[in-house]
């Protein structure tokens, strides 16, 4: 059995995702009626979601206890990166959407229920009242704005009165959680492979044709984004090329991103990756949980995108000083978007209301981003935790590069 395992691991995880990925894709096709295929999927997505607000909590208070008190700067960086990547996201999905105006058929939406916020008001209320939710209830919940308040609380208060023993407990915990993280990641080419099985047999290639244009649209602006946009701003703060570390991120961090759709699903992933990356420790596991909550590129994207939509489908005209609104109010509502699949399609109706349309109608386009959200959410989520990583990284770098230090990524 140690010897099975050791030839396991031995393999690149990336190459036994792509083998897996093909041979879901292939039983997706031939034999769509073996369902039970499924469970892999559903099961590891399932692990990786229980043990990630646990991880999320320890390693906050973790880092934060015995946090250098020299990379303040980099959590200002990280902030104003992924804020101005989420909003810039925003504003290239207005302009996408007023050269090509795109309309739909918008069907009923029975057996949808969901209660979308009415406005930003109510977001950003929703956003304060689950910052002081109970921390257990949090966990268990997954909700990461609560996770994130009471460890940075718990973190801080542990480093300032906290002794080395029982600082060295958290970190000791930490580490443990990690390692089961670990162990649940070598099974990700069997759940990615119940997760493409079930995706194919259950849609197949039929979304693109009656929604075509409008994943065109939104997948185009996504790909904008994430190949010129970001790399723009890393290449901003950092004057290097960016693509090396753009298509690491995509590749390593993206790829696993796509097939599990969860934004929270992923952080294990990226903290290994920003490991790799030689971050400091310290860093990653605070920045990277955070960017997991706020850095919502591709949900600012399908906010903008599905409401003006809607808009131009019930026949309203939206002026560009509008659309610019819509802009911010997409990005303040991304940030508070759930980190799991479909998270950001019950903000199109806060959205919607900007135009004045109504709840019903808005809720027919949040139907619509159901069925594309096989395609439209993957890459949403990709391009989400990609970005995580590669502003976190980029932050770390222009703090390194401002004291002079080489950054070894660049000089390999």
């Amino acid at each position: 059995m140690k010897n099975l395992v050791q030839k396991w691991t031995s393999v690149s995880l990336i190459i036994r995702i792509l083998i897996f990925l093909i041979i879901g894709a292939t039983l997706g096709m031939l034999a769509p009626g073996a369902s039970a295929l499924s469970i892999f999927g559903s099961v590891f997505v399932g692990a990786l979601k229980a043990v990630a607000p646990l991880l999320v909590f320890v390693l906050v208070i973790a880092a934060l206890s015995r946090a250098n008190v020299g990379i303040g700067g980099r959590f200002k960086t990280v902030i104003i990166l992924y804020m101005m990547s989420t909003f810039l996201a925003a504003l290239a999905a207005v302009v996408m959407s007023f050269i090509f105006k795109v309309t739909m058929t918008l069907p009923g939406a029975e057996g949808i229920e969901t209660a979308p916020p009415s406005g930003i008001a109510e977001v950003l209320t929703n956003l304060l009242s689950n910052m002081v939710t109970n921390p257990i209830a949090s966990i268990a919940n997954a909700n990461y704005i609560g996770i994130l308040f009471w460890a940075v609380l718990l973190g801080l208060a542990l480093r300032m009165f906290a002794r080395p023993e029982t600082i060295q407990v958290f970190a000791d915990i930490a580490d443990a959680v990690s390692t089961c993280v670990r162990w649940i990641i070598q099974f990700a080419p069997f759940g990615i492979m119940g997760l493409v099985f079930d995706a194919v047999s259950t849609s197949g290639l039929a979304i693109f044709k009656e929604y075509g244009k409008l994943l065109a649209v939104l997948v185009g602006c996504m790909l904008i984004i994430a190949l010129i946009i970001d790399p723009l701003i890393a290449f901003f703060f950092l004057k290097r090329n960016p693509y090396p570390l753009v298509f690491k991120c995509l590749k390593e961090s993206g790829l696993t991103a796509f097939f599990t759709r969860s934004s929270a699903a992923n952080i294990p992933v990226n903290m290994d990756l920003c490991k790799r990356l030689g971050l400091e420790e310290d860093f990653y596991t605070v920045s990277i949980p955070l960017g997991a909550t706020i850095n919502m590129d591709g949900a600012a994207i399908t906010i903008t995108i599905m409401s003006l939509a809607t808009a131009y489908t019930m026949g309203i005209q939206v002026d560009f000083p509008t659309a610019v609104l819509l802009s911010i109010l997409a990005t303040l509502g991304a940030c508070g978007a759930s980190g799991v699949a479909g998270g950001s399609l019950l903000l199109i109706p806060m959205a919607c209301s900007l135009f004045g349309i109504s709840n019903d109608i808005a809720m027919q386009a949040v139907a619509v981003g159901f069925i594309i959200g096989v395609v439209q959410d993957s890459l949403e989520t990709a391009i989400n935790s990609a970005g995580d990583v590669m502003f976190a990284a980029t932050a770390e770098f222009h703090d390194r590069m401002k004291r002079g230090e080489k950054v070894e990524f660049f000089e390999k």
